[in-house]
């Protein structure tokens, strides 16, 4: 009896199953292949006609290469045609007289395209030998293509060494990424195939720059027409990244990268250049960045244009690095807000070397100027902040204006301790001239004036409700501070107004709160109604006097200027 072996016949069918699907799976794949070949061999063809149609005579060098003993291994011809590219290979004898390392090949097109009229490439010599590949830029078309080899005599300084003409019959346009003598010495490659690119609104650059350090930075220049914009980007590890916004609209810009000159301070040059066509007719407003933004070491994440649109309330993020001078001690940055004549200062802290907040747009719909800040960095307290800006951009809001009843710097409305005590205060007072009288005598009772701030200029940036509530004590700016957002979290809408007050000879710096009471504001000074000071020490005597006070009383002492926010 003949009995068949079952693995034996498994093996066979899965062996059949496998050529059959390898026969069905590489059909697709040969016809690939045959179209890409025919398209290849149809190049091929047209090269060999035109070459027939041209005379090709050998190249000519010039009496300068005889000097410096160079010679031309491709091309042997002074016009000929190819399928999309042509290879420039030669020697340098005397490579070591020569002033620079580089051969300096200009490609130039007798026609204008999309990418221009020309292409330089900075071609190494390595012991006197050099070799580059050239892709044509415009496609299909007459080139000229000069060789120049460096002075013996004199930096940056070079001689014709042969020109030739190009005749290139293939259409694909292909522009290669290229990188000057800077940028080669800085190690600089982009992650890109070529350097003429189609994009919609943002390209993505990615980069290595392996000679700098992360105390480098490299400069990013972005051309169209008449418009320009610049930015400075750190190294990490060697490494950058950046979304670069096509800030002109629609059309070509030019991204020129630039590398530190190591020979000048704060001096940077042409490392390439890419060009990108944008597809989107969004035209987008730059930020302006001051010296400022270099100095300190600022990084600024997002937002990385102006203009953008928002609902009332806009977020800023980034980094400081802490290798830079003062670094370590920028602890926050500031926000100033713009909309026509009124302003407004938040603070974001930097916790970490990072910064990530945000802040409101508190003036209702409009156009927005925005200024990022960091402060000045002192070894004394002072009764005022000085800072820097380092970036400027618009917003465009369309929030409401809520300038009186939202948090703002120094003002924790929103914070659950605020809210909770101001329910306590004023829950079962339906009026509101009650709920404001309760708020008054809470602060002016339980805050205690704190002589020495005001002697010693202690004060910090983060002077604020929640910092006054907890330590019961403070200067005319933290009574109001607390008054003015526990009015807020019971849902009134109150403002701090800065002014000078005389309570002695001179009139000095002061600051009390307003508050809008059925429709009216109303003037409160919870400080003057906490008590006063005598021989240099706070005594405590709540009064109600300075509690919705007699106009023309109040402004004997008090001279008002403007509100804070």
């Amino acid at each position: 009896m003949n009995r068949k072996n079952p693995l034996l016949i498994v093996w066979i069918s899965l062996l059949s199953t496998l050529l059959f699907l390898s026969a069905c799976s590489s059909g697709p794949s040969s016809a690939e292949t045959k179209v890409k070949k025919q398209e290849e061999d149809k190049f091929e063809k047209l090269v060999k006609e035109k070459n027939k149609e041209l005379e090709l005579q050998p190249i000519e060098l010039t009496s300068y290469s005889e000097e410096v003993g160079a010679t031309l291994k491709e091309p042997i011809y002074k016009e000929f045609a190819v399928n999309g590219k042509v290879v420039v290979e030669g020697n340098i004898e005397k490579y070591e007289e020569l002033k620079s390392n580089y051969v300096w090949i200009k490609v130039h097109s007798t026609e204008e395209g999309p990418a221009g009229n020309q292409q330089e490439y900075y071609t190494m010599l390595k012991r006197g030998k050099f070799k580059q590949e050239i892709r044509f830029f415009n496609g299909e078309g007459v080139y000229q293509v000069d060789v120049q080899v460096p002075s013996k005599d004199s930096e940056n300084y070079y001689y014709d060494t042969a020109s030739f003409t190009v005749h290139n019959v293939n259409p694909e346009k292909k522009m290669d990424v290229t990188y000057s003598p800077f940028g080669q010495e800085a190690g600089l490659t982009i992650n890109l195939d070529q350097g003429y690119l189609v994009e919609n609104e943002v390209f993505s650059l990615n980069g290595d720059a392996g000679n700098l350090t992360d105390q480098d930075t490299i400069m990013l220049k972005l051309n169209k027409d008449a418009d320009t914009w610049k930015h400075v980007l750190p190294i990490e590890g060697g490494k950058f990244s950046y979304d670069v916004p096509l800030f002109f609209g629609k059309g070509v810009h030019e991204l020129e990268i630039l590398v530190p000159d190591k020979e000048r301070d704060n001096y940077y040059q042409t490392a390439t250049k890419i060009l990108i066509e944008n597809e989107s007719d969004r035209v987008m407003k730059p930020i302006e960045y001051s010296r400022t933004y270099e100095e300190r070491g600022v990084t600024l994440e997002s937002p990385q244009y102006g203009g953008v649109e928002s609902n009332g309330m806009f977020e800023v993020k980034g980094k400081i690095d802490p290798s830079v001078e003062f670094g370590p001690e920028t602890t926050h940055i500031y926000v100033t807000t713009k909309k026509g004549e009124d302003e407004a200062l938040d603070v974001i802290p930097v916790e970490d070397f990072v910064f990530d907040g945000s802040f409101y747009l508190r003036f209702g719909p409009g156009t927005y100027e925005v200024t990022l800040s960091v402060p000045e960095t002192t070894r004394f307290s002072t009764s005022y902040f000085r800072f820097f800006g380092f970036a400027k951009f618009e917003v465009e809001s369309t929030g409401e204006d809520q300038r009186d009843l939202l948090p703002s710097r120094g003002v924790e409305s929103d914070a659950p301790e605020i809210i909770d005590l101001a329910n306590q205060l004023t829950t079962g007072i339906s009026d509101e001239r009650e709920k404001a009288l309760a708020v008054y005598k809470y602060v002016a009772s339980n805050i205690s004036y704190d002589v020495d701030k005001l002697e010693n200029n202690t004060f910090s940036w983060d002077d604020s409700a929640l910092k006054t509530l907890d330590s019961k004590t403070g200067v005319c700016q933290d009574y109001a501070y607390l008054a003015v957002a526990l009015l807020r979290a019971s849902n009134m809408e109150a403002r701090m107004i800065e002014g000078t007050a005389t309570g002695g000879f001179f009139p000095s710096n002061h600051a009390w709160v307003e508050i809008k009471v059925d429709g009216e504001w109303l003037t409160m000074d919870p400080t003057w109604g906490a008590g006063y000071i005598k021989d240099g020490q706070f005594v405590a005597e709540y009064n109600t006097k300075y509690f919705d006070p007699d106009v023309s009383e109040f402004e004997k002492t008090h001279n008002r200027k403007g509100v804070t926010y």
